[in-house]
């Protein structure tokens, strides 16, 4: 920005402005559900976070990784 502030810097100072604006969205009983319902996500989502996503990722116990890495050396070596 050319006063010296970062773009993070101006959206946060509409913080509460833009709360405010999601709250009426979910009050506001004319508005669309899928606005309504994009509006309580955003709320939920910054107020308590998001849910964890399960990555599928599998975690070697240290005994697995050090035997994998003893392995490696010893394949390095040869």
């Amino acid at each position: 920005m050319p006063d010296g502030r970062t773009l993070t810097d101006v959206a946060r100072e509409h913080t509460l402005e833009a709360v405010n604006c999601l709250v009426a969205m979910v009050a506001d009983e004319k508005a669309p559900h899928a606005a309504k319902v994009s509006a309580a996500t955003a709320l939920l989502d910054r107020g308590w976070g998001r849910p964890r996503q399960d990555l599928g990722v599998d975690i070697k116990s240290d005994a697995s990784v050090a035997k994998m890495l003893e392995e490696a050396r010893r394949r390095a070596a040869t």
